[in-house]
């Protein structure tokens, strides 16, 4: 059976661009005991796999060179040597760019039930994205009903999720994004109560604390940053930060104004998140995400594109802002 692929083919220069991706043709071999064949349905597009294609020092190795670009995918078990995964389950896993994956169970995350949500549901609410949300907010930011949660990229797929989560356990909810089409979305889609379009007001700082007049006791960073800067200096006593997220930052590092003094007179946490440490727990995370869901508390939007050949493109929208949604590749 051949199957296409699509693999890095270059490093990205400064920005990330299609052609560092290629696409290719393989046979592939025939299963052994204890593998199965995965078609994959949807394919994930997110904000990491700029890191992923570096060759920069990272949480996790790079994606090689001549590599399938890593991704993770909902597919159908189409064939199955495996006593543990049958012909005709849903799965949603670690299986990359491709149409097709042979698979032993170790890249899976957990079977799906389709009658839960739509399969595209699965990489985003009820996948990587909902849970990055609820346990990057839940358990490190632990917010409380009554206290301000604030957001950077508000509108994003992971942001709007946090929001509505937030939302949800009673907080007032100030979302930060980077256009005015995003900043309507937050308000009349995801429910934020306030919504700051970092680009264009005069300045950020004095605009939080004319939303935040209480101050803030939980922030969950996506960017980092100037953005970043601006949040901490009007931290609570007791104030909880999420660090999801360094993409408003340079790979340079360069130095920004010292937080230290703040963490300390407010005593304030401030920790770092990756979804990796927790991938295990998923069943926990679509446990609490999915009584919202079901009761139409996670609002979302998804940018859907068709083909394998698109996803390069779609990855290019999502990195330039100009995504309305989750970024999602349909096979």
């Amino acid at each position: 059976m051949k199957n296409q692929k699509l693999v890095l083919a270059k490093r990205p220069d400064a920005n990330v661009s299609a052609d560092i991706f290629r696409l290719e043709e393989e046979q592939l071999p025939a299963l052994n005991n204890g593998q199965f064949l995965v078609r994959n349905l949807y394919l994930s597009v997110d904000p990491a796999m700029r890191g992923w294609v570096t060759d920069m020092p990272n949480y996790i190795p790079p994606v090689a060179l001549g590599e399938v670009m890593r991704s993770f995918a909902v597919g159908k078990i189409v064939e199955s040597k495996h006593a543990g995964f049958s012909t005709g389950e849903i799965v949603y896993g670690r299986f990359g760019w491709q149409e097709l994956t042979i698979s032993d169970g170790s890249d899976v995350e957990r079977k799906v039930n389709p009658d839960d949500a739509p399969l595209s549901v699965n990489l985003h609410v009820l996948g990587m994205t909902g849970a990055t949300a609820w346990f990057g907010l839940t358990e490190i930011g632990n917010p409380q009903a009554g206290e301000t949660v604030v957001v950077s990229t508000a509108a994003g797929a992971v942001g709007s999720m946090v929001g509505q989560i937030a939302k949800a356990r009673g907080c007032r909810t100030i979302g930060i994004t980077g256009s005015d089409e995003k900043a309507e979305r937050c308000l009349n889609q995801f429910g934020y109560d306030a919504v700051i379009n970092y680009k264009t007001c005069k300045d950020l700082s004095v605009e939080l604390a004319e939303y935040c007049p209480n101050g803030i006791d939980v922030y969950f960073d996506n960017v980092s940053g100037p953005i970043s800067d601006a949040v901490v200096s009007l931290f609570n006593v007791g104030a909880r930060m999420t660090v999801c997220g360094v993409i408003g930052i340079s790979s340079e590092h360069l130095n920004g104004p010292r937080v230290a003094r703040t963490l300390l007179v407010k005593r304030a946490k401030m920790q770092g998140f990756l979804i990796f440490d927790h991938m295990h727990r998923l069943a926990q995370a679509v446990e609490g995400l999915l009584p919202l869901y079901k009761t139409d508390k996670l609002k979302f939007s998804e940018e859907i594109y068709n083909g394998l050949d698109q996803a390069p493109i779609g990855l290019e929208s999502l990195l330039a802002g100009t995504n309305q949604g989750k970024v999602l590749v349909k096979l």
